[in-house]
């Protein structure tokens, strides 16, 4: 999943952008309000991770202004703000859900992972395709009931194309979900993903449609 993390304070933003890349996310972090909602308008998200009480802008008018302009990604609402009504205002306000500080990181990342599965409209905990599954919360994917074993990018290159069936993405999008900000990517890289997911998963799993990107080939 690629991730906005949105967190001023920078002991607990280091900690948890160090803890989400180790389970294989790709976290792009941002530490005041402004440059969130910037980075929520213009660019593509699985999910963020919102902080309320931020500098520049106040977390809740970044839920509010995001919702204003229809975006849909899910957002993941972090604060120390334990008053009821806050929590209700977050909500109403458009967030998916809500975690009091502290927490436990594995918690968080069992929430993100419900909320994508959700906002791709399904609340299983595995997807099927076929004779391939994918086990989201393990990282693992079976083919015919046996382990594949794939590097990190190309199971996020197929959790990306199977959280959204039937939804055609353009390459430049799937860049920005795999790589983000920081990570540097070869001219050929998204390819070569194709490439060895259609090898250890069957060729006709990942279509190409010409001229735009990817998408799953749901026929099969």
């Amino acid at each position: 999943m690629r991730i906005l993390l949105v967190e001023d304070d920078e002991l607990l933003g280091d900690g948890l952008s160090s803890a989400l890349k180790m389970s294989g996310n790709t976290i792009d972090w941002v530490k005041d309000g402004v440059s969130a909602l910037h980075a929520i308008l213009s660019e593509a998200f699985d999910c963020v991770v919102l902080d309320l009480g931020l500098p520049g802008m106040d977390g809740l008018d970044v839920l509010k202004k995001c919702r204003a302009q229809h975006k849909q990604v899910p957002i993941m609402v972090l604060t120390a703000r334990d008053q009821i009504q806050d929590r209700v205002k977050g909500l109403d306000l458009g967030a998916d859900d809500y975690l009091l500080k502290p927490f436990d990181i594995d918690e968080l990342e069992a929430r993100l992972r419900a909320l994508v599965r959700r906002s791709g409209g399904s609340a299983r905990p595995e997807i099927e395709l076929g004779d391939v599954v994918i086990l989201p919360d393990q990282r693992r994917v079976l083919k015919q009931g046996q382990e594949v074993t794939l590097s990190r990018k190309e199971y996020e290159l197929l959790f990306e194309l199977a959280s959204h069936p039937g939804q055609v993405f353009e390459r430049s999008r799937l860049e920005e979900l795999l790589y983000g900000w920081e990570e540097d990517l070869e001219s050929n890289a998204m390819e070569v993903h194709v490439h060895h997911l259609r090898k250890k998963l069957g060729k006709t799993l990942i279509k190409t449609v010409r001229g735009i990107g990817y998408c799953l080939n749901l026929s099969e």
